[in-house]
C-alpha cells in the first residue's frame, strides 16, 4: 500500500517544521529576554546576605557597575539581577527623586571607599523613600542621621558620625538637583521694520546647557553663528543674513543642543524577591530646530544718477535719463522671482540763475514732479522719463531725485532699510537744463523815398517846399497892398 509512506513521511516533516519553528520562537525570546547577572558585594559595611541583623550598607555590583538600594525594606540584591536599561521610570520614582538618584550614584556612588559607599547609599534610600528608610530598622525618630547612628553606633560606631554627615549632606544635594527639561522650544522673530533684525529665544530647558546655532544669521552680540552658555528664557538679537546674492526671501534657521550632566533616569536593575537597585543613568542630549514662518525679504540700499536728455531747450518738457543701482547690497527680488519695483520720485525747481548745491536755495520755485517705478522684469537700470507737463518758460530748471522707504508699496518698503531715504544734491549739472531768454524784436529800416499819397498829400519835404512858396507869395501880396494904399493917400 503506496500511500501509507507517503502519509507518513508527510506527518514527520510537519513534526520537524514545528520543532523547527518552535525552536525559532524560544530562541526568539531567549535573544530578546533582558540580560540577567547575579550582583555581588561593593564597597560598605555589613553582611552580605538578603537578610541579617544589621544588614549591608553599602553598593552592589552588577557587571562592575556600583548600584544602590531603591526600594528600602527588601532584601539585598544576592541573587541574579535583570537589567533594564535607563529608565526613566524606574521603581515609580519622580523625575526629581530620579534626577537627585542619579547625580549621587554618577558623582560620588562608583567608589571603593566603604564610608562613602555606605553614605551614598543611606542618601539615595532617603531620596526614593524617606519614612521607610528611618524606620526599617527600628529607628522611632525623624533625622537621617539618627536613624545612621542608630545602625553604626552597633555595625561600625567609629564610622557612624561620618557616615551620618556624608549621608545628610548628600541627601540635601540630591534633593536639590534640577531636573534637566526635555521640554526646549526655540522661537524665532522678525523685526517688522527691518527684517534682517530680530531674536532668538529658547524656553524650557531648566537645569540643561544650551549651544544655539543659526543658519543663514548671526548673533548681534557677537557676529558669529554659535553662542554658547546661553540662558533660557533670553531673547538674543540676531542679524539675518542673505546666504547669496540671488536676491530672492530666505529663511534664518535654528537650533539647540540642549545637554546636562544628569538626566532624570538610572540604570535600572531588579532582582526577584529582592533589592530594585540604581546604577549611573547617564546625561541628557537633544536637539531641538525652529525657522521662519515667512521668508525675509532681502534688504539693500538704492541710489540714483540722472543726466537730462538736452542741456538747453527753447520750450517742450522735461526729459531725464534716470539710472537706479543698488548702492549697498542686490536688488531684491519677491517669491515668484521678480524683482521688486521701487518708486522714485523727484521735484523740479526754476531758478532764474545757474543753480549752485547742494541745498534747494530759498528763491528756487517748484514748477512740477516726475515720477518712475522699476519694471519688475528688468529691476534696476536706466530709465527715460518725460514730465508730463511743459516748460513754463525761461530759466534754470533742476530735477532733485530721491528713494524713500515711505513712498513704496507695503510689500516693498520691507526691502529698504528703516526710514530709508536717498536724496540727491541740488545743483548736480547732470541734472540741469536751461531755457535761453528770446532777444527783443527791432524794427526793420526803410530807405525807399516815399511817393505822394493819392490824397493830394505831400511827403514831409515836399510839404516844407511848398510852405516856403505860400510865405513868399503872401508876402509878395501884403508889399504890392502896401503900395497901392500909398499911392491913394499920395493922390488926395
Amino acid at each position: 500500500m503506496p500511500a501509507v509512506p507517503t502519509r507518513r513521511a508527510s506527518l514527520a516533516r510537519r513534526i520537524i517544521l514545528a520543532l523547527l519553528f518552535g525552536l525559532a520562537v524560544a530562541g526568539a525570546v531567549l535573544t530578546t529576554a533582558p540580560p540577567a547577572s547575579a550582583a555581588s558585594q561593593g564597597a560598605g559595611f555589613g553582611t552580605w546576605a538578603p537578610l541579617s541583623a544589621h544588614g549591608w550598607h553599602g553598593s552592589m555590583l552588577i557587571d562592575g557597575v556600583h548600584t544602590y538600594c531603591i526600594v528600602p525594606g527588601l532584601p539585598a540584591p544576592t541573587g541574579p539581577s535583570t537589567d533594564h536599561g535607563v529608565r526613566g521610570d524606574a521603581a515609580g520614582l519622580s523625575p526629581q527623586q530620579l534626577a537627585g538618584i542619579n547625580h549621587l550614584v554618577t558623582t560620588y556612588g562608583q567608589t571603593a571607599d566603604p564610608v562613602q559607599a555606605a553614605s551614598v547609599g543611606w542618601a539615595v534610600k532617603a531620596i526614593a523613600d524617606l519614612d521607610t528608610t528611618l524606620h526599617s530598622w527600628g529607628y522611632p525618630g525623624d533625622s537621617l542621621a539618627g536613624a545612621v547612628d542608630h545602625i553604626f553606633s552597633r555595625l561600625a560606631p567609629e564610622h557612624s558620625a561620618d557616615i551620618q554627615q556624608k549621608a545628610e549632606a548628600y541627601y540635601a544635594e540630591g534633593m536639590a538637583v534640577t531636573v534637566p527639561g526635555a521640554d526646549a522650544a526655540l522661537t524665532l522673530t522678525t523685526d517688522d521694520a527691518d527684517p534682517r533684525r530680530g531674536t532668538l529665544r529658547m524656553d524650557g530647558g531648566a537645569g540643561t546647557a544650551v549651544i544655539l546655532a543659526l543658519e543663514n544669521a548671526v548673533f548681534a552680540e557677537t557676529g558669529t553663528a554659535e553662542l554658547a552658555r546661553t540662558v533660557p528664557g533670553t531673547a538674543y538679537e540676531i542679524r539675518a543674513v542673505a546666504p547669496d546674492d540671488a536676491g530672492a526671501p530666505f529663511t534664518v534657521r535654528a537650533s539647540a543642543a540642549v545637554s546636562a550632566t544628569i538626566a532624570p533616569a538610572v540604570r535600572y536593575f531588579t532582582t526577584e524577591g529582592q533589592q530594585h537597585t540604581a546604577g549611573p543613568g547617564g546625561s541628557v542630549h537633544y536637539t531641538v530646530t525652529t525657522e521662519d514662518d515667512i521668508p525675509r525679504p532681502v534688504v539693500f540700499s538704492a541710489g540714483i544718477t540722472t543726466q537730462v536728455l538736452a542741456p538747453e531747450s527753447a520750450t517742450g518738457h522735461f526729459v531725464d535719463d534716470v539710472t537706479l543701482t543698488p548702492v549697498e547690497g542686490v536688488w531684491p527680488r519677491s517669491a515668484d522671482g521678480a524683482f521688486v519695483p521701487v518708486r522714485a520720485t523727484a521735484v523740479v525747481y526754476r531758478t532764474d540763475a545757474a543753480p549752485a548745491g547742494p541745498d534747494v536755495p530759498a528763491d528756487a520755485v517748484p514748477v512740477g514732479e516726475l515720477e518712475l517705478v522699476t519694471e519688475p522684469a528688468q529691476g534696476g537700470g536706466t530709465y527715460r522719463v518725460t514730465s508730463p507737463w511743459q516748460l513754463p518758460g525761461p530759466g534754470y530748471y533742476t530735477a532733485v531725485w530721491e528713494i524713500a522707504a515711505s513712498a513704496q508699496e507695503p510689500s516693498v518698503a520691507p526691502h529698504l532699510e528703516r526710514d530709508y531715504r536717498w536724496s540727491e544734491d541740488f545743483g548736480v549739472p547732470s541734472q540741469v537744463l536751461h531755457v535761453p531768454t528770446p532777444p527783443v524784436a527791432q524794427p526793420a529800416p526803410d530807405d525807399a523815398p516815399r511817393a505822394l499819397a493819392a490824397t493830394g498829400l505831400w511827403d514831409d519835404a515836399g510839404a516844407r517846399v511848398g510852405a516856403g512858396g505860400c510865405a513868399a507869395l503872401l508876402a509878395g501880396v501884403a508889399i504890392l497892398v502896401h503900395l497901392a494904399q500909398r499911392r491913394r493917400v499920395a493922390a488926395r
